[in-house]
C-alpha cells in the first residue's frame, strides 16, 4: 500500500507524528486504502463501521436518507478530513447516514480500536489527534444546536452572526458559508433567510457583501 507520507503529515489526524514512524504505525492501525469513483457508495446506511476514514483526495458527501428514499446532503468530507470516526469509536453502531464519493476519491481506512492497544511510536499522538477532532466536532455541533434552538429565522441568523463576530474579535468578518450553505446549516428556507438579511440591512443592523458581514449595532434576540 502506497500512501504519501508528506500528505498524511499535513492532516490533523497525523499532526506531530515523526515521518519515520508512519510505516509501522499504519501497519499497526490496519490501514487500508481504497479508490472510489464518482457516485460510488463508500459506506452504506445501516452498515457497521469499525474503521474511520481519512480522505486522501477528492470529496465525499455525507447523505441522510429518509423512509421514502429522499436524500439530503448533511455534510462533506474533503481531502485531509476524517469521517465515520464517531461510529468507529463506538464499535459496531449502525450508520445512520451513507457516504458517497462526490468525485473520484481515495480514502484511507484506519482502526480506532487498534489505535488504543497499539504500542508503536506515534500511536499516542494519533489517539490524541483523534480525540481533538472528536472534541472539535462536538463543540461545533453544540454551537449549531444553540443557533437552531432560536425560534425565528431572524434570531437564528443573529445568533450565528454574533458568534462569528465574537470569534473574529470584532464586528467585521467573513463567514465560511455561501447563502445556500448558511440556510442549510441553520435549517431555514434560503429565500426567507435572504429576505430577513435584507430587512436587517435596511434596519441598520448590519451590512453584507457576499460572505463578508459588518455588524453595526447590538440587537436583542427573542427567547
Amino acid at each position: 500500500m502506497e500512501v504519501s507520507t508528506a500528505l498524511l503529515l499535513r492532516t490533523p489526524l497525523f499532526r506531530g507524528i515523526p515521518q519515520e514512524a508512519l510505516p509501522a504505525l499504519l501497519e499497526g492501525l490496519g490501514a487500508r486504502k481504497r479508490r472510489c469513483g464518482r457516485g460510488e457508495v463508500v459506506l452504506r446506511r445501516g452498515e457497521r463501521a469499525d474503521r474511520l476514514g481519512l480522505v486522501l483526495s477528492g470529496t465525499l458527501h455525507i447523505v441522510k436518507e429518509d423512509f421514502w428514499g429522499s436524500r439530503t446532503i448533511v455534510g462533506l468530507a474533503r481531502s485531509g478530513e476524517v469521517f465515520a470516526e464517531a461510529y468507529a469509536c463506538l464499535g459496531g453502531e449502525p450508520l445512520e447516514v451513507a457516504v458517497l464519493a462526490a468525485a473520484d476519491a481515495e480514502v484511507l481506512f484506519l482502526s480506532s480500536v487498534q489505535a488504543l492497544s497499539c504500542a508503536r511510536p506515534g500511536a499516542a499522538e494519533f489517539t490524541r489527534n483523534l480525540l481533538t477532532i472528536l472534541a472539535g466536532r462536538n463543540l461545533t455541533l453544540t454551537r449549531k444546536i444553540g443557533h437552531m434552538a432560536r425560534r425565528t429565522t431572524r434570531d437564528k441568523l443573529l445568533s450565528y452572526l454574533s458568534a462569528q463576530a465574537m470569534q473574529a474579535g470584532g464586528p467585521e468578518f467573513d463567514i465560511p458559508l455561501d447563502r445556500q450553505q448558511l440556510a442549510d446549516y441553520l435549517a431555514v428556507d434560503r429565500s426567507a433567510m435572504s429576505t430577513v438579511l435584507g430587512k436587517l440591512r435596511d434596519e441598520g443592523v448590519l451590512t453584507f457583501q457576499k460572505n463578508h458581514f459588518h455588524l453595526l449595532q447590538q440587537m436583542e434576540q427573542t427567547d
